[in-house]
């Protein structure tokens, strides 16, 4: 354990560390299986620790590499669509899409934000506002604040383990990941909850206008002695 310890020491203080979380910050915006909330919780629960780097500029490098990452999977969908590959046209990738695509259309601020914190969700999002034009000048802005509040949050739940776990950087690091994923779980059940009562609702209403068109017809159609 002390070995392992002081590795992840040496890897948290050397100046790599900002370059790695960069990298996998921007790469993650278009590629979610890099998982960038793990790098930066176990880092910044590392550095809590032990003191070993610049929180702030951790985050901060985060937040910008988040944000261009958004920004490329923006720039792939408005320059491949979102149909082009075998991949895209999956049941399930095909359905979310076609979600977002409906969803920006009327409430695409909070969509775009809330995606974030959804490592799949957000490139479809993004992906999706790029193919539909939706309006760039409206996204980077977006885009940074959601970075922004992406890292300050990931960072968060590091320094809440790495204050518990003073003297286990390693435990500190393992615990505060696993909140993380678990967290993540539990924003996206809540999210496809929500999003599922929201269709019903909606298929609810386009029943009873259906039916109340239906009566109206039926009464100009009934004779006027009757």
């Amino acid at each position: 354990m002390d070995v392992i310890n002081e590795l992840i020491l040496t890897a948290v203080t050397s100046p790599w560390l900002y370059v790695v979380m960069f990298a996998v910050a921007v790469i993650d915006g278009f590629f979610p299986p890099v998982p960038s909330e793990t790098v930066l919780v176990a880092a910044a629960a590392v550095a809590v620790s032990t003191g070993g780097s610049n929180l702030p500029l951790l985050v901060v490098v985060a937040a910008l590499g988040a944000a261009i990452g958004d920004n490329l999977a923006y720039l792939i969908g408005r320059g491949v669509g979102t149909t082009r590959f075998a991949w895209m046209r999956r049941p399930r990738i095909a359905e979310g899409f076609d979600r977002a695509g409906r969803a920006l259309g009327h409430r695409g601020a909070p969509l775009i934000l809330g995606a974030r914190y959804i490592p799949v969700g957000r490139v479809v999002v993004n992906m999706t506002a790029g193919a539909l034009h939706y309006p760039w000048r409206r996204f980077v802005p977006l885009s940074l604040i959601g970075g922004a509040t992406w890292a300050a949050y990931s960072a968060l739940i590091g320094i809440v383990a790495g204050k518990l776990f003073a003297d286990q950087p390693l435990l500190s690091s393992v615990i505060g990941v696993a909140v993380a994923l678990v967290l993540g779980l539990v924003v996206d059940r809540v999210t496809a909850a929500r999003r599922r009562r929201r269709e019903r609702s909606a298929a609810t209403a386009a029943r009873g206008a259906e039916e109340d068109a239906e009566a109206d017809a039926r009464s100009v159609l009934v004779p006027v002695g009757e």
